[in-house]
């Protein structure tokens, strides 16, 4: 069994006095993740929040009612909990109580779950995202080496732990994910009124990885007007299928300003959305591909190990641009991402003069090891 990169961080804030919210995508590897954490620990309740029984058990339950029930067990793991109705304010009830049973919470889409936890839990949880699997949890499972030869699969097959662990079935998983799986929560939404639309929407952005996204265009492209568009599209974001990538622009008049890139969580989900799984050699958005797996795995491994950046592309309307760049600790750091090593690179004399202190560092399949694993750094 592959160990999660959280499961040390989450293992030791329990019984810490506050709750626990394990956030990420359905399919994603939440529950398994706590079951193996948890295997050796006694009276542990589970209970689904999908399943009508939960949810009418903590509709207007008082602290007092839901302590009962939670009786005899030490610890409370509620799954799917963006399904219940007023969750926050029921698990502030019993973070409010003496009781010193520990609650966690896993979601599948913070438009529920973060509306409804985030502000009635203000200082009494601790929040953890748990991405698809990562480059780094799969190096530390079988090797850094090997893992750096399975780059041209991984590029269109992805990280999902089922995909992972079912080799040679990887189409039909993915199949599976995207039908059945990935749009549960926004489809069950009752403003989603025509699925058909935002799927129409999703399989655009795919084709548009890497690039930037005029939301008019893609009104155009799907039939919905720019406001609708962006209401799916942050949706989206809120159910772990895309991420928003804005631009950055600090000192020149021609720097992009408000332009917005969309890239995928998962490669494998944006390819099985628009039926290619073809292997890299013969692809012609290859360097897309490799762009979008670049900026999500480094989103993984910031957020695992805990490195606190902000993320930007740079670009200007003379169609300059830097693919990728952080900003943390009082430093900015540019990041030019190519699939082939040997691919001829310079950064813009633009963007290197109006930051001179910006370090540079362009990132390939040999070296994408040193960029994600900290300790290789």
């Amino acid at each position: 069994m592959i160990e999660r990169l959280l499961y040390k961080s989450i293992e030791d804030k329990l019984f810490k006095g506050k709750i626990i919210v394990l956030l990420g995508a359905r399919q994603v590897g939440k529950t398994t993740l706590l079951k193996q954490m948890l295997q050796k620990q006694e009276h542990v309740l589970w209970l689904n929040g999908d399943e009508m029984q939960v949810q009418n058990l903590f509709d207007n339950a008082s602290a007092d009612r839901l302590l009962s029930e939670f009786n005899g067990n030490k610890i409370v793991i509620l799954d799917e909990a963006q399904r219940i109705r007023n969750i926050g304010l029921r698990l502030k009830l019993v973070a409010d109580s003496d009781s010193d049973i520990q609650i966690i919470a896993t979601g599948s889409s913070a438009f529920e779950l973060a509306n409804k936890v985030n502000e009635p839990l203000t200082g009494r949880k601790w929040e953890y995202q748990l991405f698809p699997l990562s480059f780094g949890e799969m190096a530390a499972h079988h090797g850094k080496m090997k893992e750096m030869r399975m780059l041209p699969h991984r590029i269109i097959y992805g990280y999902y732990p089922e995909v992972v662990m079912n080799d040679g079935d990887e189409m039909e998983t993915l199949k599976l994910l995207t039908d059945a799986y990935l749009y549960k929560d926004i489809l069950s939404w009752e403003n989603i009124k025509h699925p058909d639309k935002l799927h129409t929407l999703l399989r655009a952005l795919a084709y548009q990885i890497g690039s930037q996204v005029s939301l008019n265009e893609l009104g155009q492209m799907c039939s919905m007007d720019s406001k609708t568009v962006e209401r799916y599209i942050t949706l989206l974001e809120q159910c772990y299928i895309i991420f928003r990538l804005p631009s950055y622009s600090r000192n020149l008049r021609n720097e992009l300003k408000t332009s917005r890139k969309i890239y995928f969580y998962d490669n494998g989900i944006r390819n099985a959305l628009i039926a290619d799984f073809n292997a890299p050699e013969i692809r012609q958005d290859v360097g897309a591909l490799w762009e979008n797996f670049v900026i999500s795995e480094r989103m993984k491994s910031n957020g695992y190990y805990r490195r606190w950046v902000n993320r930007y592309f740079w670009r200007t309307k003379q169609q300059q641009e830097i693919d990728y760049l952080e900003e943390g600790g009082g430093k900015l750091h540019a990041y030019e991402i190519k699939w082939n090593p040997k691919a001829k690179t310079s950064f813009t004399k633009t963007f290197s003069n109006a930051y001179p202190q910006a370090d540079f560092q362009v990132v390939t399949p040999e070296n994408i090891a040193d960029f994600l694993l900290p300790e290789q750094r």
